[in-house]
């Protein structure tokens, strides 16, 4: 089965730009690649590109040369150049891809911080800061659709700040990856307390361990990002759907309507029934 991942890593590529040769601009692609679960690379590809691919849904395989690697969302595969991989899913998978040939050094030393002797790497983001990272991964591929004056030193810029990013934000042990799925069940059950204990037992770590990890890769505390998930969602509910004041209270945790209007209030300045109002109003 053919696909832009593939059919990308089959072109013919241009040789590596010459490191003294500063007129030689870089080759710089992006893109999002959406596969069926049946999906996978016919064969292990190799290409001069650095190779960023960020898994940003559902889950599959990494393999590079006799090695195998599970991935799922969150995981952030880094391939130098030149490294035979390949991708297999698992169930239906979306990836967000960048490849990248002839970067100045500066920027080249942002990915070879992140990969060890050379050879590809697996490392993760929380829930959390694969959003982000998508959204700045977005936001790139938006600004290259438009037109640009100077189109390379905009493409330069992006690569430095997602790079930047992935220094700043990844978890290379699988530990700090556990306690993000704890972040992910936090997301998904809204509805319920939070649970220092139980938390903790799923991450599979003491709970003083669980604080500080949970801390270091969120920056906040389980109850704090409880509470900025209840606020997101609650105006998503408030500004996407019609659904009433008590079922958007009891969806993300609160059972009096009071409660829920009380505390959005103290949030965001405003009940949220009048805060549904003004988006409305501003956005029609």
């Amino acid at each position: 089965m053919y696909s832009e991942h593939n059919i990308i890593k089959r072109l013919a590529w241009p040789k590596l730009a010459d490191k003294e040769d500063e007129a030689i601009l870089p080759e710089i692609r992006g893109f999002i690649g959406t596969h069926d679960k049946d999906w996978e690379d016919e064969r292990q590809w190799s290409h001069p590109d650095l190779e960023i691919t960020v898994v940003l849904e559902g889950s599959g395989r990494f393999v590079h040369e006799q090695e195998e690697r599970r991935v799922e969302a969150g995981h952030v595969a880094l391939i130098p150049s030149l490294s035979a991989h390949s991708f297999h899913a698992m169930t239906p998978i979306r990836f967000g891809v960048v490849l990248v040939d002839g970067l100045p050094m500066h920027v080249r030393e942002l990915f070879e911080r992140l990969v060890v002797l050379g050879k590809p790497r697996i490392i993760a983001l929380s829930r959390l800061d694969q959003d982000r990272y998508e959204r700045l991964f977005r936001e790139w591929l938006r600004s290259r659709s438009s037109t640009l004056k100077e189109p390379v030193r905009n493409d330069l810029a992006w690569i430095e700040i997602l790079l930047l990013f992935l220094n700043e934000h990844s978890h290379p042990d699988q530990k700090s990856f556990t306690v993000s799925h704890t972040g992910n069940y936090i997301r998904r059950h809204l509805q319920e307390p939070i649970v220092i204990g139980s938390l903790a037992e799923m991450a599979g770590l003491s709970e003083e361990g669980f604080r500080k990890r949970f801390f270091k890769a969120y920056g906040m505390t389980p109850k704090q990002y409880q509470q900025m998930c209840r606020l997101e969602e609650s105006k998503w509910l408030l500004s996407s759907t019609d659904k009433d004041m008590q079922a958007i209270a009891e969806q993300i945790g609160f059972s009096q309507l009071h409660s829920f209007s009380l505390w959005f209030k103290k949030t965001e300045g405003c009940p949220p029934s009048e805060w549904r109002t003004r988006q409305r109003r501003d956005h029609h």
